[in-house]
């Protein structure tokens, strides 16, 4: 399965931000699962790497996010996502739009976000990482 993994789950891991940190983890975790395959956009990263560098500096925050890079396939942001994005007339937030054409565009099967109500135009589904993990238990 492709998951998109949005930024605020990625900040929670980078932060340690608890209640949402094991969460969070749980999800990346399935990077390592030959059955999921996680991707997350470079916004995404871009984003996580702003919160995790005032937190913990530059040299740290750019040893993490190496290290998601190493296990999470970065989608792309190009001239055809930014023009699905702008023109999607459903799009409000011009972010959330480039995260969702992003996964897409990379055959993402669902997006797991703790903020699902950005992507209520979505027509893949969307999952809070909770939701997420509780569904993946009832399938094994």
């Amino acid at each position: 399965m492709k998951i998109f993994v949005d930024a605020n789950l990625l900040v929670a891991v980078l932060n340690r931000e608890y209640p949402l940190y094991d969460a969070a983890a749980r999800i990346l975790s399935l990077a390592n699962q030959k059955n999921h395959h996680l991707y997350t956009s470079p916004l995404c990263l871009a984003i996580a790497f702003y919160f995790a560098e005032k937190k913990s500096g530059r040299k740290s925050a750019l040893g993490k996010i190496q290290k998601i890079a190493d296990y999470i396939s970065v989608t792309t942001i190009d001239d055809e996502i930014t023009r699905k994005s702008l023109n999607n007339s459903k799009v409000e937030d011009f972010e959330d739009g480039l995260e969702y054409h992003s996964a897409v565009k990379s055959g993402c099967e669902c997006i797991i976000t703790e903020d699902q109500s950005d992507f209520y135009f979505s027509e893949i589904p969307v999952y809070g990482s909770s939701d997420f993990l509780n569904i993946l238990s009832t399938k094994k």
